[in-house]
């Protein structure tokens, strides 16, 4: 069984016990969270697609990370007029792990 949420301006297809990075959401290592934006759930034989959101249906999970991913370089550069701007951004995650998908 799969669903696909939508959370911080991006949709994941997520599964039970898998473990995904999505855009930094407050809470403490281990609380539980609850993703209400269903855009489609699948159990294999039954695809239901939301119109624009699956009525009922939620995913379960909880927080097991909250962190920075690697950090990026931003590099603009204008050849031969001595511009160079170097500044560098590290992107805040929050892993959180599936428990459970319920329709």
């Amino acid at each position: 069984m799969y669903a696909v949420v939508a959370t911080g301006g991006k949709q994941y297809r997520v599964q039970k016990g898998e473990t995904l990075k999505i855009e930094k959401i407050s809470g403490d290592i281990g609380s539980q969270i609850d993703f209400d934006q269903i855009l489609m759930v699948s159990d294999g034989d039954r695809v239901e697609i939301g119109q624009p959101l699956v009525e009922n249906a939620v995913v379960h999970g909880r927080i097991v990370e909250q962190g920075k991913h690697k950090k990026i370089l931003v590099f603009k550069y204008k050849r031969r007029k001595r511009y160079r701007r170097k500044q560098g951004h590290r992107q805040q995650f929050t892993a959180v792990k599936i428990d459970d998908i319920s329709v």
